[in-house]
């Protein structure tokens, strides 16, 4: 009997990559082998020189067309030398967490995001209008208060039957906006899973005419953007206090080289208003959601645990945002 295996994978675009995906037909028994795609059409190659390869690196049950089908993340080769691509973020992130893997550092992401209507509006607002100012909106329920719940519910579902890391779900601040979170675990797992989840919603969504839009700021005004706020810690913070405060410190140091690589247009986000703290300003504060990094209160009570850097846009590459996390916070810890 044969089943389907949906190869999944991040293309070229920029500044934010694009998800892609195809079927192939698998004969019971075999896995999922390496194959090729055309590179010219993804933004990862030339026409004269078009050919890329995808090697199968994770696979989960397809919650989906269920049965023996799956869904698999691949990673971009270059066809050559099978090298990964300049595209390919995940190699760059294993390597990082294989230095790194005596501090055992673990993270959890708060995935927002915006539902639109094909013509560009958020789901929740009148046509050639505006809802009522946020308030009611968050952990909201009711009509007139929350939009797009039934996507919510079958797309928590599908996480929950695919074996994904989810851990919860809610609407968010501006009307049309949720969230859902993935973790904990390690970046590259953690990545994964954001990946598989994040395809999830997109081909859920399909089935309902609603674009999933992870723009930073997706409404200009006076309207809450959209991040993907990212809880970690190193085996150290759990441990102890010290190491909390440590690890914020040392990301204070390389408040560019982060910022740089949180998503595409945070300057729009990241405006020392909605809950968030100036871009190119850095601060730390326990319970303080208008911060850079926000300490949660439990954590300074209990004297050890994880901080929460509220600084990534929903649009981010979960791959390089855990393995620049990983790298400052670690590189500075001392075992």
């Amino acid at each position: 009997m044969s089943y389907q295996a949906e190869y999944i994978w991040l293309d070229g675009t920029s500044p934010t990559p694009l998800l892609r995906n195809k079927t192939k037909i698998m004969a019971d028994g075999k896995e999922p082998p390496m194959w090729g795609f055309d590179g010219s059409s993804t933004n990862q190659a030339e026409g004269g020189a078009s050919d890329c390869a995808l090697i199968p690196v994770r696979s989960i049950p397809d919650p989906i067309r269920s049965g023996d089908n799956v869904l698999v993340i691949a990673e971009v080769m270059n066809a050559k030398d099978l090298k990964p691509h300049v595209t390919n973020t995940r190699a760059a992130c294993v390597k990082t967490a294989k230095k790194y893997a005596k501090h055992e550092m673990i993270f959890g992401i708060e995935q927002e995001y915006t539902m639109l209507r094909l013509d560009g509006t958020p789901l929740g607002f009148p046509p050639g209008g505006f809802p009522g100012a946020q308030g009611p909106y968050y952990c909201g329920v009711g009509a007139g208060r929350v939009v797009g719940r039934e996507i919510i519910e079958e797309h928590t579902q599908a996480c929950i039957d695919a074996g994904l890391l989810i851990e919860g779900t809610n609407a968010e601040v501006m009307p049309g906006q949720w969230e859902f979170q993935i973790g904990a675990a390690d970046g590259v797992t953690v990545s994964d899973h954001m990946t598989f989840a994040r395809w999830l919603l997109h081909r859920i969504a399909e089935d309902y005419e609603v674009v999933i839009s992870f723009a930073a700021k997706p409404i200009k005004g006076d309207w809450n953007g959209a991040g993907a706020h990212t809880n970690f810690s190193t085996k150290a913070m759990r441990e102890g206090y010290p190491a909390v405060i440590n690890a914020c410190e040392a990301i204070g140091k390389k408040v560019l080289q982060h910022v740089e690589n949180y998503g595409d247009d945070i300057q729009s986000r990241l405006t020392g208003k909605h809950e968030t703290a100036p871009w190119n300003k850095f601060s730390y504060g326990v319970s303080d959601r208008g911060a850079s990094i926000r300490i949660p209160w439990q954590v300074e009570r209990d004297g050890k645990g994880y901080a929460e850097d509220r600084r990534p846009n929903a649009n981010m590459d979960p791959y390089t945002v855990t393995r620049i996390i990983t790298e400052t916070v670690c590189s500075a810890e001392k075992l």
